[in-house]
């Protein structure tokens, strides 16, 4: 018998370093600190890429045409209202979380959707689409009943992005402003087998469909440790308040063993390669607002961690989206929901690959507890 043998099986906590099957759709590497969607760079598609294009690439393999772009942004126009039922639901959750919301009314659209249970390709794309188009119709109507005002219908004529800031304000946002979102959205919309992802995929191994696979999505993103971290860096800011003071704070947490929000990734060891994209765009806008103090505080924080990331913590997408959502109006309690906004078309394409090529996904637990014991009847249990 090996030494291996003897030993027992190897445990991979939470499955870290453990490939569970094939994917086309992004790459991710995190020693180099590199991430691409169908073989193109990150860097590429949040320079010169819209959210739509993106979402075309994702669920459909390639750049879009031209011709297809304008079929893609127009099948994303036509399908932003939500049924009536849904709008009630919120207004009755109007004081819930907004991901407790936003779980609850993809699961009632599951309900009330015809073809919910169609998994063929051609439906779970159609879906994805209609519900790339409806998370942030649901988003916005929460936002705006939970504050006592009426929900914005959807725009026909806005972008994704430029649509969703107007159905939360009630005002156009200037370009430059639905160009920001725009670009977090596209650095939001994949990134390969995190846990609300796998969460889908597993979901639709079982045979469930896409409405399913996306209600238990939302739910793991809703666990702080997945995406709750721009929130976090947004209170952090709040708490240091002024740049002198991020030295102090940052030595402070780590003597008491604290995690520093919007540093370190599972995967990256390298620096995040999407955070340079919104580095720039937070300190513009910090600064167009009149608010510089925001990213002052952020960058003291990054110079006061800069000792740690030889040890491979180094600042990840959180960090600056946090400041972002907040310069454009957006109350703490809605960051998450935005990113979820942003991963749907990723979520839709996993669960497509998985359904194309399903296999139920069963792994094991190493069993410790007693060894095998004999009954012992009521009345001699001591």
């Amino acid at each position: 018998m090996s030494e291996s043998e003897a030993m027992g099986p190897r445990i991979h906590r939470g499955l870290k370093d453990v490939y569970f099957d094939r994917s086309g759709v992004s790459s991710i590497d995190g020693r180099a600190g590199e991430l691409r969607y169908r073989g193109y760079t990150i860097h590429d598609l949040a320079e010169n890429a819209t959210f739509e294009e993106v979402c075309g690439l994702l669920l459909y393999g390639e750049l879009p045409t031209r011709e297809q772009l304008a079929q893609i942004d127009s099948e994303l126009k036509a399908s932003r209202g939500i049924p009536a039922e849904v709008y009630a639901l919120i207004a009755s959750l109007k004081n819930s979380h907004p991901m407790e919301v936003l779980r609850t009314a993809v699961s009632a659209l599951g309900a009330l959707c015809p073809e919910s249970n169609d998994t063929s390709t051609s439906a779970l794309l159609r879906q994805g689409l209609q519900l790339t188009a409806k998370v942030p119709t649901i988003i916005t109507s929460h936002y705006r009943l939970c504050r006592g005002l009426d929900p914005v219908e959807p725009s026909r004529e806005l972008a994704h992005a430029a649509n969703f800031l107007y159905m939360l304000h009630g005002v156009e946002p200037t370009a430059d402003t639905a160009r920001i979102l725009d670009v977090d959205l596209v650095l939001h919309a994949e990134h390969g087998s995190n846990a609300s992802s796998f969460t889908a995929r597993v979901v639709a191994g079982t045979g469930a469909n896409l409405h399913s696979a996306l209600t238990a999505a939302i739910g793991a993103l809703s666990g702080p440790a997945h995406g709750g971290a721009a929130e976090d860096v947004s209170k952090m800011v709040r708490e240091i308040g002024e740049p002198a003071n991020a030295a102090a704070w940052v030595k402070e947490k780590r003597a008491q063993r604290e995690p520093i929000m919007g540093f370190g990734h599972r995967v990256y060891r390298a620096r995040d390669p999407r955070v340079r994209h919104l580095s720039d765009r937070a300190e513009r806008l910090s600064r167009e607002l009149g608010q510089p103090q925001w990213y002052a505080v952020l960058q003291a924080v990054v110079e006061a961690m800069r000792p740690y990331s030889r040890l491979g913590v180094n600042v990840n997408v959180d960090f600056y989206a946090g400041v972002i959502y907040h310069l454009l109006g957006i109350p703490q309690d809605f960051f998450v929901p935005i990113f979820a906004m942003g991963r749907v078309p990723g979520w839709v394409i996993q669960v497509r690959e998985q359904v194309e090529n399903n296999i139920l996904i069963r792994p094991l637990t190493l069993y410790d507890g007693p060894p095998a014991r004999d009954w012992v009847p009521i009345d001699a249990r001591g």
